[in-house]
């Protein structure tokens, strides 16, 4: 019994070395995301903004205006979920010493900007202050002037200087890392404490010409693997949910297995990248769709392109396709003074997939019901992005924009090496998926399988749309994250123009409120935790 005991003491005393004073980078850290969070009873009418500020991101608006434009590791980041759904949020330091700011995380577009503290018109918005970092650096011209930066958006614009700073995230640092210190914005374009976005598609599609945050990495080897994965929480169909919720894990340099069960199926992206042409957004082709287990007639081409954007709430469309959708859901019509959007009967549980060259994915009912718009009547998740567009197809504009009403659904892996999309079945842990997806070549029962903890979507409970709300979700860059038009280079960078004056503001940055993890998450670390004694047991059974 001695023996045994002095035998446990060494392997004791490795195991309190080795995390009291870890000798190598863990193979997987993850982190939560939060979104920011309205009522339940938000208004439905907020959406029709949403919709208008989508088009102009994509190119669709009704004028013709322009829009400016491996020795690695794995991290997750928690993400908080703001707005009920509307945006996914997570944090960023910039700066030395490191200045904190929460930012949408945003597939669909490919710069990243901070308000600053010298930015008169934003607000409460926690700023950047430029004065307290010693690594900031201007960017000049050849001639020696400083750039300025204007980008357009649906919603308003932001204008700043351009600058380098280091940047950190989740443990991966870029230094420097090229951004906008914005010094001018549009009232209501961020929301809340949110201070900028970080965007996640290609160097190609920035308005700044500079090479995207996480681009930079995959570049410099810092990740383990080329990816970007996404698990995005719903609290959609929550009764009041807190104003900030934990809204997921982004997991950095690869995936986290345990949000996923089965396979992930990897669809390239629609144009090969070449050296002449490389990629822009997160592009796939729609191949089909289902609405209650039966398919319906898509455009294909140029119409069928695309974007797989976390920064978008709903999913939009061409005319076409989105008609076809609610063609084949009985008593949908039109929304009035909701141009583009359909309403349907509450009772219905709306079941719908979209595939994109491979399995049928489907669509929470929860996911697909805005809420009711009237006694009976329910608002779609699904709303025609081109409707009076005088913007034609291809151009490389998408003409579907794929947002969280689908990707809550699925686990999403965004790919640069082969470039392509990955969806997976989300596991338990992770709140079950909607249905299991199905092969091409099936169709999905109508009733489909409920995911956990969403129910079917009764007329009687259906949230109520509330025209006061309706600036939430264009206030802030989560649902318009401004991708601009042409692609690419099309922000307005002109040399020599004085940035404009003003008073510093607040020089405090913003803390990043904790995540908090629900019952599923604490489930997937106990996991964890156990896995770690089996391993110390195991190892003490062998040295005894």
């Amino acid at each position: 019994m001695v023996s045994a005991t002095y035998s446990l003491l060494p392997l004791l005393s490795l195991v309190a070395s080795i995390v009291a004073n870890p000798l190598y980078v863990p193979p997987a850290l993850h982190i939560p995301l939060s979104r920011r969070s309205t009522h339940h009873n938000a208004s439905v009418e907020r959406f029709a903004l949403h919709a208008d500020h989508l088009r102009a991101k994509y190119g669709w608006s009704k004028s013709n205006s322009t829009l400016s434009k491996r020795q690695g590791k794995t991290v997750g980041l928690s993400i908080i979920d703001q707005g009920r759904d509307n945006s996914y949020i997570g944090t960023v330091s910039i700066g030395t010493p490191p200045q904190n700011f929460k930012v949408v995380l945003d597939t669909g577009s490919s710069d990243l900007w901070v308000a600053s503290t010298d930015c008169l018109s934003c607000g409460q918005t926690p700023p950047f202050d430029p004065s307290k970092s010693s690594t900031l650096q201007a960017i000049t011209s050849a001639s020696g002037s400083q750039q300025t930066v204007r980008i357009r958006y649906g919603s308003g614009q932001v204008a700043g200087v351009l600058a380098s700073d280091t940047v950190t995230m989740a443990g991966f640092t870029v230094n420097p890392q090229t951004l906008v210190v914005v010094e001018q914005m549009t009232d209501g374009l961020l929301d809340g404490d949110v201070s900028g976005i970080m965007g996640l598609a290609f160097e190609a599609l920035a308005s700044t010409d500079a090479t995207p945050f996480w681009q930079a990495l995959v570049n410099n080897n810092q990740f383990a693997s080329p990816e970007l994965s996404f698990w995005l929480a719903r609290h959609l169909d929550d009764d009041n949910p807190p104003a900030e919720s934990f809204g997921g894990v982004m997991t950095l340099g690869g995936t986290n297995s345990s949000l996923f069960t089965g396979d992930v199926e990897f669809i390239p992206l629609t144009t090969a990248p070449t050296s002449s042409s490389p990629p822009t957004f997160w592009m796939l082709e729609l191949t089909g769709a289902t609405v209650q287990g039966k398919s319906v007639s898509l455009p294909t081409g140029s119409a069928a392109l695309s974007a797989i954007d976390t920064g978008t709430t709903l999913v939009g469309g061409p005319t076409e396709g989105v008609e076809a959708i609610y063609n084949a859901i009985p008593g949908s019509q039109p929304v009035p003074d909701m141009e583009g959007f359909f309403q349907y009967p509450c009772s219905t549980n709306v079941q719908v997939t979209l595939a994109f060259g491979g399995k049928s994915w489907p669509i929470s009912a929860a996911d697909m019901n805005l809420g009711r718009i009237s006694q009976n009547m329910c608002v779609g998740g699904i709303f025609d992005l081109t409707l009076g567009s005088d913007v034609s197809g291809g151009g490389g504009n998408p003409t579907w924009v794929v947002g969280d009403t689908f990707l809550k659904n699925v686990y999403s892996v965004f790919r640069a090496n082969p470039p392509s999309v990955g969806f997976a079945e989300l596991s338990d842990a992770a709140g079950g998926s909607s249905g299991s997806p199905s092969s091409p070549s099936s169709t999905v029962s109508p009733s489909g399988v409920s995911a956990s903890g969403v129910s079917p979507v009764p007329s009687v409970s259906s949230p109520v749309f509330d025209s006061s709300l309706l600036s939430t979700i264009v206030g802030h860059s989560t649902t318009l994250t401004g991708t601009p038009t042409s692609i690419p280079g099309a922000a307005t960078i002109t040399e020599g123009i004085p940035p404009p004056s003003g008073s510093s503001g607040s020089n405090s940055p913003s803390n990043a409120a904790a995540a908090l993890f629900p019952a599923n998450t604490q489930a997937v670390f106990t996991a964890l935790a156990v896995s770690f004694l089996t391993s110390v047991l195991s190892g003490y059974a062998l040295l005894a």
